[in-house]
């Protein structure tokens, strides 16, 4: 899924080259996509988002940013906060992000009662559910949060020397596990499918809490996200490291 967007200005100096912006979900890629933009959507598959990023010519962009919503590792972090990179580890790589992003919105955001840090995110190729496998990843990485496009994202950047920025929004906190559900029902084209879980629901009542809980987080993190959508773009502006 691409949706297009249209010039913007770097500075002083007008740039018509729009920047990328990597999404995992439909709800995601519909909050960044804007003047400036040009907005892919894996739908939470890797292999997807590579073959994406694949049949793209990476000259015809001035930055990189990874955006959407994450899982939480650092238990100090709720849902609904936000995570701007420091860095992306994947496994024993590392990428610096060298994109920066409104740094004078990111500053006021703790006026508006959204809590914003700086950390790293770890990138995985497949959901990291269970409390335990999140807490065992904290440990090892010292990552605040998880997602899945970061770094291919990132990678995509560093081969194509583009600058790399990522906000990701805490969507499942630490201390909650993803219910299986809600990780089995996401299209193809990166929107959920309710009768997926309502038929799933029937199946098995017991699951009701969890996802329930699961979906006030989600709703939560799409509200932050939204308000982070003018990180992205200052008015017109792009604020970017040197190319």
């Amino acid at each position: 899924m691409i949706l297009a967007g249209a010039t913007a200005t770097v500075g002083n100096t007008i740039d018509p080259r729009p920047v990328l912006i990597v999404t995992g979900l439909v709800q995601e890629a519909r909050i960044a996509a804007g003047p400036g933009m040009i907005v892919i959507c894996s739908s939470s598959d890797p292999q997807q988002l590579r073959a994406l990023l694949a049949t793209l010519d990476s000259t015809t962009f001035r930055g990189v940013i990874s955006f959407g919503v994450a899982g939480g590792l650092d238990p100090s972090l709720k849902s609904g906060d936000v995570v701007v990179a420091t860095e992306v580890y994947a496994g024993d790589t590392r990428f610096l992000a060298g994109l920066a992003l409104n740094e004078e919105m990111i500053a006021g955001a703790a006026l508006r009662r959204r809590r914003v840090v700086r950390g790293v995110l770890a990138g995985v190729e497949q959901v990291i559910a269970a409390t335990a496998c999140k807490a065992a990843l904290h440990s090892e990485t010292g990552a605040a949060a998880v997602d899945m496009e970061s770094h291919i994202a990132a990678a995509y950047a560093a081969e194509a020397g583009l600058p790399f920025a990522a906000l990701r929004v805490i969507s499942d906190p630490a201390s909650r596990a993803l219910p299986a559900l809600a990780m089995s029902a996401v299209k193809p084209n990166g929107d959920i499918d309710l009768r997926k879980v309502l038929r799933g629901v029937a199946r098995n009542p017991t699951t009701l809490r969890a996802l329930v809980s699961t979906g006030i987080d989600f709703n939560r993190a799409l509200r932050s996200l939204r308000g982070c959508r003018g990180f992205l773009l200052g008015g017109e502006e792009l604020v970017t490291a040197d190319i």
